[in-house]
């Protein structure tokens, strides 16, 4: 067979447009995943912030019934005991520390245990001293 002959303007022109072909493709290529790309995120973004004002409107609904309420004078009353430490009069106010009770009752825990433990051990050596007291009198006894 034989071999087919390209002509030299088939050449000039492959060696002119297939570069410029070529970077066309790429651009398009990289254009196509990097605006895919931006749309993922901007999707995930925009789910984000949906979620967001969801949250949003509820609180919004919270601090509405929220002001309605302060706007009871009983419930301010109240609130102000509660939170200030407010008393009407002839009214005592009593606080506890719940985080040194707390703290007490892990201290005296880890007392008990202790104790706990020094017990065990005292009762431990008390054993072992009467078993080594009786063989010593069962070796005595023997001879």
């Amino acid at each position: 067979m034989a071999k087919r002959r390209i002509p030299k303007v088939s050449k000039r022109r492959l060696t002119i447009l297939g570069p410029i072909s070529l970077i066309a493709i790429l651009y398009f290529c990289f254009s196509l995943f990097y605006n895919a790309y931006n749309i993922y995120n901007l999707t995930n973004q925009k789910n984000e912030l949906e979620d967001l004002y969801v949250q949003l409107q509820e609180n919004a609904e919270d601090i509405k019934i929220y002001i309605e309420k302060l706007s009871d004078s009983e419930y301010l009353a109240n609130y102000a005991r509660e939170h200030y430490g407010y008393t009407t009069g002839g009214e005592y106010k009593i606080e506890f520390d719940l985080d040194s009770v707390e703290e007490d009752v892990d201290t005296i825990q880890n007392t008990i245990n202790k104790n706990y433990v020094i017990l065990a051990l005292s009762v431990l050596m008390i054993l072992i001293f009467v078993y080594i007291l009786k063989k010593g009198k069962k070796k005595t006894r023997k001879k």
